[in-house]
């Protein structure tokens, strides 16, 4: 196994987890700011306000984007399993 290998292996896995977070903390950015703006222009400035709508958001962004989620993930479970004995000499 040699270091390019396990470079590329790490670099593969930072992406796919860049990639499957990327809708869920997209639309917890989205639903902040939305609130974030509303609070500014009612000047109700409770913390605890944005919690509920982030909550309700995200849970039904990761029903809905869940399945695409596994998938990518599963599928580079699989890619970089079925790559290791080829990476250790072995295949």
């Amino acid at each position: 196994m040699t270091p390019e290998y396990v470079v590329t292996v790490g670099r593969q896995a930072l992406e796919m987890m860049m990639v499957v977070s990327a809708p869920a903390l997209l639309v917890a950015l989205g639903i902040g700011l939305v609130v974030s703006l509303l609070q500014a222009f009612t000047q109700i400035n409770e913390q605890t306000l944005t919690f509920l709508p982030k909550l309700l958001a995200v849970g039904l962004t990761l029903v809905l984007v869940g399945p695409w989620m596994l998938t990518m993930l599963t599928d580079y479970i699989a890619r970089t399993l079925t790559g290791l004995p080829q990476a250790s000499g072995g295949g």
